[in-house]
C-alpha cells in the first residue's frame, strides 16, 4: 500500500473548526511536501477549486497547477497528483502544462480527473457548466484528446466539445500521466473503468470498498479487457491518539457542527451536483471527503489495523488528511507505518468494538 495525502490548499479539512494550524499558503504546503517524502509518504492529491468549499468562498484557497509546478521543482521523490477539471481547463493547454511540469518534476505528474460539480464557481468565471451525465460526455472527449496530444506527433480531433488541428505537444510528458478518477454514478464508473488507470473512492469501511472494488473489477473486465488492471485509493481522515478515549474526545470536538457553518451552503449545492450510492450524515459534513467513514481513529495500533483490512480488502493508496497536517503526519509516520504488516491480531472481538466505538461516540454526542 501507497500512503498518500490531500495537500492542505483550503487551510484544512474540517468545516466545523475556525483555524486548525495550517494556513494556505505556498510556505506550508512547501515545508509539509518536502517533508513528507522524508517520512514515508509517496504521493500528494493536490485538489483543484478556485473557491474554498471548506473555510467559506471568502477565505484564501492556493491554486492547483502552479502550487504543483512549484512543488516540481522542490521535490525529488513525491509524485504529484493535481486535480483537474475538464471544463475548466482546453485540453490542448492542459497537455503542454502537464507535460511540462512532468519534466521539471522528472516524471511524477499524475491527473486526479474530476467532472466538476460546483455551479457556482463555474458561472463566476463564466465557463460551461454540464448537467450531471453530460459532464462525463465531455470528460471521456477531453481524456481522448490529452492523451492522443500526448502520444502522437501530431493530432487531429473533432469531436461535440473540442476541436484540434494537425496539433503538436513538445516535448511529451516524461512518463504518461496516470489517470485517477472518481465518481458514484454509472456513467462515472464506466467512464473510469474504460479509460481510467486508478478509481479514487470517498472514505467507507473496508467490507463497503470489497463491494465496490469488485464492481469496478468487473466493469474493467467488460469494458476494456486489454487495459491494464485497475489501481484502488481510498480517503480516509486519521486521529491517532495514545487512547482510544482520546481519539473520541478529538472526534467529538472536531463533529460540532454548531462550532460553525461556514461552509454549508456550499456542502448543499455539492449534494445537489452529485449522484452519491448514500446519503450523508451531518458528520460527514463536517470532515470533507467522507473521511470519518474509512475510521482511521483510535491508537496507533488500532489504525494501524485497520489500514492491514483495507489492503485485503483491494485499495492500493490511501490518501489521508489530518488536523493539523504537518504535525499529524509526523506522528502517523513515526507510530502507525512502522506497525504495517506487524499489527496484532490478539483479542479480535475486543477490537472489533474498538474499532466501532466512533460510531457509538458521535450518536451519543449528537443525543
Amino acid at each position: 500500500m501507497r500512503f498518500g495525502y490531500w495537500l492542505p490548499v483550503f487551510g484544512g479539512w474540517l468545516r466545523n473548526v475556525e483555524d486548525e494550524r495550517m494556513e494556505a499558503s505556498w510556505r506550508y504546503v512547501r515545508d509539509l511536501a518536502v517533508r513528507s517524502e522524508q517520512i514515508g509518504f509517496d504521493i500528494t492529491l493536490i485538489a483543484e477549486l478556485n473557491l474554498n468549499d471548506i473555510k467559506g468562498v471568502d477565505a484564501p484557497s492556493l491554486e492547483a497547477w502552479s502550487t504543483a509546478a512549484a512543488l516540481a521543482a522542490v521535490t525529488r521523490r513525491l509524485e504529484l497528483m493535481v486535480a483537474v477539471r475538464p471544463n475548466f481547463h482546453h485540453p490542448g493547454l492542459l497537455a503542454k502544462e502537464a507535460a511540462n511540469i512532468d519534466h521539471i518534476s522528472g516524471g511524477r505528474v499524475a491527473l486526479n480527473v474530476v467532472s466538476s460539480w460546483w455551479r457556482d464557481e463555474a458561472e463566476q468565471q463564466g465557463l460551461p457548466f454540464d448537467v450531471h451525465d453530460a459532464r462525463y460526455a465531455r470528460t471521456e472527449e477531453w481524456l481522448n484528446v490529452i492523451r492522443g496530444l500526448w502520444r502522437e506527433r501530431r493530432f487531429t480531433h473533432r469531436g461535440e466539445f473540442y476541436r484540434i488541428e494537425n496539433a503538436i505537444v513538445e516535448p511529451k510528458p516524461v512518463r504518461l500521466p496516470p489517470i485517477y478518477a472518481g465518481g458514484e454514478s454509472d456513467a462515472a464508473k464506466n467512464l473510469i473503468a474504460r479509460d481510467a488507470d486508478a478509481y479514487v473512492m470517498h472514505g467507507d469501511p473496508p467490507e463497503r470498498l470489497a463491494a465496490k472494488i469488485a464492481d469496478m473489477r468487473a466493469r474493467r473486465a467488460r469494458l476494456a479487457p486489454s487495459a491494464p488492471p485497475l489501481l484502488f485509493g481510498v480517503a480516509g481522515f486519521v486521529i491517532c491518539r495514545p487512547s482510544v478515549e482520546q481519539a473520541n474526545r478529538e472526534l467529538v470536538r472536531i463533529t460540532d457542527v454548531r462550532a460553525s457553518a461556514a461552509g454549508f451552503a456550499n456542502y448543499q449545492q455539492w449534494l445537489a451536483g452529485t449522484q452519491l450510492e448514500r446519503a450523508m450524515s451531518v458528520e460527514e459534513y463536517s470532515v470533507s471527503n467522507r473521511g470519518l467513514r474509512t475510521e482511521l481513529i483510535g491508537t496507533p495500533e488500532l489504525i494501524a489495523e485497520r489500514l492491514d483490512a483495507l489492503q485485503r480488502a483491494g485499495i492500493d493508496l490511501t490518501l489521508l488528511q489530518f488536523s493539523p497536517q504537518a504535525e499529524e503526519m509526523e506522528r502517523f509516520a513515526a507510530e502507525v507505518i512502522p506497525l504495517l504488516g506487524h499489527a496484532r491480531r490478539a483479542d479480535v472481538g475486543v477490537r472489533a468494538n474498538e474499532v466501532d466505538e466512533p460510531r457509538r461516540v458521535i450518536a451519543e454526542a449528537r443525543n
